[in-house]
């Protein structure tokens, strides 16, 4: 299988949460894939643990606001980058990048603070891909074309 290049950061989207195109880093330092999320709360659908979340899609946007629901796969503690430990809602769906969708497991936090709206870890690139830290969206800007740079 040829593995797909990836630059340090590429536009993903979340088709089962409604979440069209938002910048995420792609960091094989991480093992677990992180979202942006605030207003996390649990609820129960059909006797299962289910979560629902707002996030905003756009740094530095704060009027735009996307309203998710997922059902809950686990809860763990994820340390962050700055050595904190953190218990997170594990979700799993389906990630797109470029013309792949993939699914993976990703953690819920709050990440208003940081560059990326997303985190894509170890787990999900699942050896599919090989990461260029020089290089970003290898895999397509907004408008569809592939970058060089």
């Amino acid at each position: 299988m040829d593995k797909k290049p990836l630059g340090w950061r590429e536009w993903i989207s979340f088709p089962e949460l409604n979440i069209r195109k938002i910048k995420a880093k792609i960091d094989t330092g991480a093992r677990t894939s992180a979202l942006h999320a605030f207003m996390i709360e649990p609820f129960s659908r059909d006797s299962k643990l289910w979560v629902r979340f707002a996030i905003h899609p756009i740094q530095g946007d704060f009027d735009t606001v996307v309203e998710c629901e997922a059902p809950v796969k686990d809860q763990r503690i994820v340390r962050d980058s700055g050595g904190h430990d953190e218990l997170r809602y594990v979700i799993d769906t389906q990630v797109a990048i470029g013309d792949d969708l993939i699914h993976c497991e990703v953690t819920l936090t709050d990440r208003d603070s940081m560059l990326f709206r997303g985190l894509l870890g170890r787990t999900a690139l699942r050896s599919r891909y090989v990461v260029y830290p020089g290089k970003s969206y290898m895999q397509g800007k907004l408008n569809g074309k592939k970058s060089k740079g």
